[in-house]
């Protein structure tokens, strides 16, 4: 089974901003890893070939928290 490489840069100010998107991501059926850094402002989603992009970034929204640009499997996606 393939697997689909997702990056997002989202605003994030504190641990607790990381965290909310750890959590959504954490719930998300489908994401078979997941990094989150608050340094760099990057969540990177490693996902099942059937979560698509726009599920992930819907998730990640729902945080509040603003997300600047996205990449699928390394192509820039519209957010």
């Amino acid at each position: 089974m393939s697997e689909h490489n997702y990056k997002f840069n989202v605003t994030m100010t504190c641990g607790g901003c990381s965290g909310a998107v750890e959590r959504v991501l954490k719930k998300l059926d489908g994401v078979k890893s997941y990094d989150v850094s608050l340094d760099t402002q990057t969540a990177n989603i490693i996902t099942e070939n059937s979560v698509n992009y726009a599920t992930v970034l819907e998730k990640i929204k729902k945080t509040g928290k603003k997300v600047n640009s996205g990449e699928a499997d390394g192509v820039a996606q519209e957010v």
